[in-house]
């Protein structure tokens, strides 16, 4: 499988869903890791230390999303990152649906399989 991770882009949020040491388990499991370019910055973690782990470093948010078959997150999807989605995509982040209807209405409609 090829696992994601994309830097996150909502307001005051600087974690990451994926340490290096995430990396190296996911690598060791036999999946290969893509990183949208500094998205550890806002914890402290170079791309030096995801390119250590086995990750390879992409230049985008785009090109995580769009060459990997599970993005890991942190914060729900922003509005900028719907156009994103599509069928069979796997999405692993926290997900709190209730008060979001419109990105509950997007997942559904792109056949997006989110784990929350």
């Amino acid at each position: 499988m090829i696992v994601g991770v994309a830097k996150e882009i909502k307001d005051h949020e600087t974690r990451v869903g994926l340490v290096p040491s995430g990396v190296t388990a996911l690598r060791e499991a036999g999946h290969r890791v893509l990183v949208e370019t500094q998205a550890g910055t806002g914890s402290s973690i170079p791309d030096s230390e995801y390119v250590d782990a086995g990750a390879e470093i992409l230049p985008s948010a785009g090109d995580v999303w769009s060459k990997t078959d599970l993005v890991i997150k942190v914060k729900e999807p922003q509005p900028s990152e719907y156009p994103h989605f599509r069928p069979g995509l796997i999405l692993f982040t926290y997900l709190h649906l209730a008060p979001l209807p419109e990105l509950t209405s997007k997942l559904v409609a792109a056949k997006v399989n989110s784990v929350g």
